[in-house]
């Protein structure tokens, strides 16, 4: 609204104090239709406009009408008048200050969260996140749940939720950088307890920031589950989180059975344990924070709210699409809104086919590579990849070759996986890691993990309980000639170790 000039409102504006005026129609036609007190009408006697002041900023006025009794406003009527005002300010600095921490605070933790779900062959998934209900008070800010899926190699996810305690920028901050940290252990294809026991440590470890080294939001719940489309099995963690539900196809949903495990930051009170069950194909599972089943604005106990949950999980094969067992999970349960931030992932697992698995078991002797070569050939050839012979070929030949000599003894694995990707794994018995030689361009040998490195589009090791798995990725080619890897190709590879 702009004040005419000589209105008790632009006058107030203007020194910053507050203004009286017994002549009512001088500030009449500033005020305008739109104007709050306009329906008063006629009758009004005196008015006085008090400054909003907040934060060394004017936020507006505010404007006091005396009508029924022709008496000015005096003096102590002016005080009043401010005072009211100032205490007005606070609140609605207060407020303009929450409304803005909280776009900033669920604009961040969105940024941070999967803008997409990967597309993989192990499961169908489908998310949310749902901010609290304003309704419920200060519990309104947004908080520090979270989740995400991590591809990890042999064709198998890491699906993971968490729950950093406390609500506001620094909850969601921390949250981003715990997530930064899991999808960085992922990537070591380390099992779900040590990663819950990497992530214990760091969260436990004291801040050099003495601002954050009482910080509640420090705190945090996680699980973290390993899925494998080859064996069915499903490999799940958990640190003081809610456990994850599954439900079967054609089967009654429940609740996995795992240890809860302390929430991270506590120093290790006890290790983490993971449990692994058998999920056919088809099944349903469900994680979830803990502000789904708290009470929610229209159901009362979380035990009700666990049952709404698995009776969502269940039914017909056309309902189990993760989609809509995400809106009928957040309809059921939480009808009225959540009182807490809620973030949910449900995953629909699936198998990778049998036809499109391979496996030999090779003695410990350098004259297996030729054969090894052999049995991936036809096996390529079954599966229309031909045209990748060469590459797959030299993969082969590399990692079977290191693990016949560095793997310890005893017989070596070789597994293809023909999933998106065309997957190469050799397993041994050796502990130690693999890493790419730096060979000089004099030097015979020493080049085999390099050019393993220069034809996948990814490679890397995971460690079991006994021995390691050296895999390879590569992309099938969609021009299916053969691809020019000749003697000029692989001359100026060479080249680049020079």
């Amino acid at each position: 609204i702009r004040y005419p000039a000589g209105t008790p409102q632009a006058r107030c504006l203007r020194t910053g104090r507050p203004v009286a005026d017994s002549v009512p129609t001088a500030a009449a036609p500033a005020l305008g239709a739109v104007h709050p007190v306009a329906p008063l009408g006629g009758g009004v006697h005196a008015y006085v406009a008090a400054p909003l002041h907040a934060g060394g900023r004017v936020l507006g006025l505010a404007g006091f009408y005396r009508r029924g009794e022709d008496r000015p406003y005096e003096e102590d009527d002016l005080t009043l008048a401010g005072e009211l005002a100032a205490r007005a300010a606070i609140g609605v600095d207060n407020a303009r200050r929450f409304s803005r921490e909280h776009d900033a605070s669920l604009t961040l933790q969105r940024s941070l969260l999967p803008h997409a779900l990967p597309r993989i062959t192990a499961a169908d998934l489908a998310s949310r996140y749902l901010p609290a209900d304003g309704r419920t008070g200060a519990s309104a800010q947004v908080g520090g749940d979270w989740f995400d899926a991590v591809p990890l190699s042999g064709a198998r996810v890491a699906l993971v939720v968490g729950d950093v305690a406390g609500h506001g920028l620094r909850a969601a901050a921390t949250m981003g950088r715990l997530r930064t940290a899991v999808r960085t252990l992922a990537a070591l294809d380390l099992p779900p307890e040590e990663v819950l026991a990497h992530l214990d440590e760091l969260v436990g470890r004291p801040s050099d920031d003495p601002a954050e080294e009482h910080d509640p939001a420090t705190a945090t719940t996680c699980l973290y589950a390993v899925y494998d489309p080859v064996t069915r099995r499903c490999t799940v963690a958990r640190a003081g989180h809610p456990p994850p539900a599954v439900a079967p196809p054609g089967g009654a949903a429940r609740l996995l059975d795992l240890p809860a495990g302390p929430p991270l930051g506590l120093g290790g009170l006890q290790p983490y344990e993971s449990t692994t069950v058998d999920l056919a194909p088809g099944s349903l599972l469900a994680l979830y924070t803990d502000g789904l089943l708290k009470e929610g604005l229209g159901y009362g106990d979380t035990e009700a709210a666990t049952g709404r949950l698995l009776s969502a999980l269940a039914g017909p094969a056309p309902a189990r699409d993760p989609e809509r067992v995400c809106d009928r999970i957040t309809e059921t349960v939480l009808p009225g809104g959540p009182r807490d931030d809620v973030a949910l992932l449900v995953a629909r697992v699936r198998a990778l086919p049998a036809d499109r698995v391979a496996t030999w078991e090779l003695p410990a002797d350098p004259s297996v590579v030729a054969g090894a070569r052999a049995l991936v050939r036809r096996k390529l050839t079954e599966w229309d990849l031909a045209h990748m012979e060469f590459t797959t070929g030299l993969v082969v030949s590399e990692l079977v070759t290191n693990a016949v000599r560095y793997g310890g003894g005893g017989p070596v694995s070789l597994r293809l996986l023909h999933d998106e990707a065309l997957i190469c794994e050799v397993s041994d018995h050796s502990d130690s890691s693999p890493r790419i030689r730096r060979a000089t361009a004099t030097e015979e040998g020493g080049r085999g993990l390099f050019l393993v490195a220069r034809f996948a589009r990814r490679w890397g090791a995971r460690f079991m309980p006994r021995g390691k798995t050296v895999w390879a990725e590569q992309v099938p080619h969609t021009d299916r000639r053969s691809p020019e890897v000749g003697g000029h190709a692989l001359l100026a590879m060479f080249d680049d170790l020079a």
